[in-house]
């Protein structure tokens, strides 16, 4: 295995052709006709891939069983993604988030994740000419050259295993190449950003969900989970991680986004952060004004404000001036690229991506509605003086690089170890700690 953070072809996969074979220097003058026919090479040559797109729990919480039916190529509704914005976009290769909410627990997680998944490849099948689905690496280099967009599978959530490494397994064997080890609660085994915490990290049996992950070479994802989780999956994984779709913290105080110190192991890791496109991630501004009307909203809703709970239009329109009064900041594309940039000046640019989050978010950043708008985070990019191979790295090279390194990790330890025999009650006790 290549050192994680050289770039170097991994297990016969030429990811320095990809990645550092273009020019590394920047052009001495912004020329925005250049710029669109440098990242026209770069996007030929390097597949752009996206970490997360929540595209099918959107079709099934809009059409339900017939969401597999949707016309993918002429838009359906307000979808964020659709196959005529995805080419445009010059999307190579998209993961396809099988989310599910946490409220859905035990087997009726499994059941529906397994619906996630056929709906996914359903899809595939149905547009064969645009969506191809991808299990390697070498999958989405030759699917990305044959025009097509190499569809791959995200599970969100350690909820979605139902605290059972077998079924863990067989996610993978249907083809989920990463999983997210939380949503938006702590499992038994994980605590969330965005619950109390419970374990403080990881538990035992969480630490061997990371082992078991990493010995099947399904990437761990990091988004959703606590700083304590981040640490100890990064103490844990003997392959490099991932971050599918969370930001900067040193710019936004959120907790969904990613503390200096992480993106410090993430590097040592070799593993990389994928931007996200939510303008409450992004901009510190709209975080705290959405916070603050949240707080208004909550005021004006309360029986001691003196508002009748039965006139609900009053408190809509003492908040709609409220919002008059304090305009909501505006959140462009600079704001994301300016994650990316500080992602790269602390981790370094062999550690960032992109992970739009589309389909899964109520508002997009100015700019960025939809999947065929990354060009135009990319000539941004190229505007602060980005070189080709820098802007080929963020686009895909750097999650390219990381799944390949996972697959030949993944193949080393096969050849160690077994499937793990770990249960949740064999290592935790009730409350996840010895």
């Amino acid at each position: 295995m290549a050192d994680r953070r050289s770039g170097k072809a991994v297990g016969g996969l030429a990811v320095t052709a990809l990645v550092l074979g273009l020019a590394s220097a920047a052009p001495a003058a912004a020329d925005p006709a250049s710029d669109a026919t440098r990242l026209d090479k770069i996007l030929t040559q390097t597949p752009l891939i996206d970490g997360h797109n929540d595209l099918p729990w959107e079709l099934h919480e809009r059409f339900a069983d017939k969401a597999a039916l949707i016309d993918l190529q002429h838009g359906a509704g307000a979808l964020m993604t659709d196959i005529p914005r995805l080419h445009k976009g010059r999307v190579g290769g998209q993961f396809w988030s099988v989310f599910i909410p946490v409220e859905i627990q035990g087997p009726p997680a499994v059941q529906l994740t397994i619906e996630q998944i056929d709906l996914v490849k359903s899809l595939a099948k149905r547009y064969p000419a645009d969506l191809e689905m991808a299990y390697t690496a070498a999958d989405v280099v030759r699917i990305h050259k044959a025009g097509r967009v190499a569809s791959m599978i995200g599970v969100e959530g350690g909820h979605q295993i139902n605290d059972s490494l077998p079924v863990l397994r067989q996610m993978y064997a249907l083809g989920a190449r990463y999983m997210t080890l939380t949503h938006t609660r702590n499992t038994a085994w994980a605590d969330s950003a965005t619950d109390k915490p419970v374990h403080h990290g990881l538990t035992p049996f969480g630490r061997e969900v990371v082992r078991e992950m990493n010995r099947l070479g399904m990437l761990v994802d990091l988004a959703h989970v606590s700083e304590d989780t981040m640490k100890d999956a990064l103490q844990t994984s003997r392959a490099p991680v991932i971050f599918s779709h969370s930001s900067a913290r040193a710019l936004v105080d959120n907790a969904r986004d990613v503390s200096d110190d992480v993106l410090r192991l993430v590097a040592k890791n070799g593993g990389v952060v994928m931007i996200n496109f939510y303008p409450g991630f992004d901009s510190d501004a709209r975080f705290r004004w959405t916070a603050a009307r949240a707080g208004e909203q909550a005021r004006l809703n309360a029986p001691t404000f003196g508002i009748d709970l039965g006139q609900p239009e009053k408190a809509r329109a003492a908040l709609a001036a409220w919002e008059q009064a304090h305009p909501e900041p505006p959140v462009t594309i600079a704001d994301v690229a300016d994650h990316i940039d500080h992602v790269r000046a602390v981790a370094g640019v062999d550690h960032v991506g992109l992970g739009s989050d589309f389909d899964g978010i109520p508002e997009t950043v100015t700019g960025l509605s939809g999947v065929d708008q990354y060009p135009a985070l990319l000539l941004e990019l190229m505007r602060r003086g980005w070189s080709d191979a820098d802007i080929a790295k963020v686009a895909g090279g750097n999650v390219l690089r990381v799944m390949a390194e996972a697959e030949q990790v993944a193949i080393r330890l096969q050849a160690q170890e077994l499937p793990s025999t770990a249960t949740l009650a064999g290592l935790d006790t009730p409350t996840g700690r010895p």
